[in-house]
């Protein structure tokens, strides 16, 4: 399968996404937090005000993302017993603060929102709009190609509320840079750490449900079950916390990186979640939570951990560089995403685009590459004007 621009997201398709601006209202920055007890419904409380569910709107768009609060506190994060799984690591205490996190998956509408950049930017380019330059470099993002072979990706399903998959981490990570500069709020992905804390719910079990193998077909859709398939986010039972699909479905990109010895660097030792992080150093492997509509039920409970591959993951793609944003391999086609929003933000710009931008040299090159020198892909300034500009090209 060749990773490329098509004709799949046309025009027509910027358009069915991105509506008048004032078809939708955002609101401040403060959204998820409230000054008074909530009377009933889940809240987290913090610096005498409450942190509460809320459901955002992509501006521009009607499409919406709803967010859970999560309580801070501390969790061994690991696995317990010796045997439970062929990486088992040593366990770790991690303390963890406050954040909201994904009711569910990333599902297709919210992502292939973000998809129809790569036409929406190219467009802009061709009149001069929002052109990239050094002073402004920072607010870019890059949109992935236009899929070549949609029905490879969309073969294990594309219903709009379906999950998202097949995104590398790189592309997972520009997602939430994009979503953060237009909404102006911060998204990310989670640290492996919050993400098993999550996950956990306050169980120590190898589910969230306890130790019953038998019982997970309720909770999960994996390789067992799933008919080779990709189910609607949200059919089968939540964890404690009201978070669906923490197992199967897809396989959860964290921030993190794979490593071979596990947590055998940290055990033993009290961290925060910033110290536990295992920060990548080269392009592969990273790091997969949760298991997928495709993996066996070894790696669908709360603390199996999944590696990237350099070749079977983008197995399929005959294209030099290989895509920065795709994966066309059958394990790489599980492969999505859950946003986190922590309740303290980053302090600078710098701070955020760590968490945002290609971590590696050979990432952004590959990018580079397949905009400048293929036209695959794009790159565009974004902002809170951005849905303006865009429905100004269509008008």
């Amino acid at each position: 399968m060749a990773i490329a621009c098509s004709a799949i997201f046309s025009a027509a398709f910027v358009a069915a996404f991105f509506v008048s601006p004032s078809a939708v209202a955002q609101s401040p920055q403060e959204m998820g937090i409230v000054d008074e007890k909530p009377s009933e419904g889940k809240f987290v409380e913090i610096a005498g005000k409450f942190m509460v569910p809320y459901t955002m709107t992509i501006p521009g768009t009607r499409v919406e993302i709803q967010m859970i609060p999560i309580a801070g506190g501390s969790f061994k994060m690991g696995a317990a017993a010796p045997d439970a799984a062929d990486d088992v690591t040593p366990q770790v205490e991690v303390a963890v603060e406050p954040f909201w996190i994904g009711k569910y998956e990333v599902n297709w509408e919210q992502y292939q929102s973000y998809m129809a950049m790569d036409t929406a930017f190219k467009k802009m380019a061709k009149t001069g709009l929002r052109k990239v330059t050094a002073e402004d470099e920072v607010d870019a993002v890059t949109a992935p190609s236009a899929l070549y072979e949609p029905d490879i990706t969309y073969e294990a399903g594309e219903d709009p509320d379906q999950p998202a998959a097949s995104m590398t981490q790189f592309a997972a990570k520009q997602y939430t840079k994009w979503l953060s500069l237009i909404s102006g709020q911060f998204y990310r992905l989670p640290y492996e750490a919050e993400w098993e804390y999550a996950c956990r719910a306050g169980t120590t079990t190898k589910y969230y449900f306890g130790d019953d193998d038998g019982k997970l077909e309720e909770h999960a859709w994996y390789y067992d079950v799933s008919d080779d398939q990709r189910h609607t986010c949200g059919e089968l039972e939540p964890n404690p916390w009201g978070l669906y699909d923490m197992y199967g479905n897809v396989s959860e990109w964290v921030l993190d990186a794979y490593t071979e010895n596990g947590f055998d660097d940290i055990a033993g030792k009290s961290l925060t979640v910033e110290e536990s992080f295992q920060k990548p150093k080269k392009v592969y492997p990273r790091l997969l939570r949760g298991g997928s509509w495709y993996s066996e039920v070894d790696y669908c409970n709360s603390f199996a951990r999944l590696p990237t591959d350099d070749k079977l993951w983008k197995e399929e793609d005959p294209n030099y560089p290989k895509s920065p944003w795709w994966y066309t391999g059958e394990e790489g086609l599980g492969a999505g995403m859950r946003l986190v929003r922590p309740y303290k933000t980053p302090k600078t710009q710098l701070e955020k685009l760590a968490f945002w931008d290609a971590d590696v040299p050979a990432i952004s090159r590959d990018a580079d590459n397949r905009i400048e020198s293929n036209g695959r892909g794009a790159i565009g300034i974004v902002d809170q004007q951005l849905d303006e500009d865009i429905a100004a090209i269509e008008d």
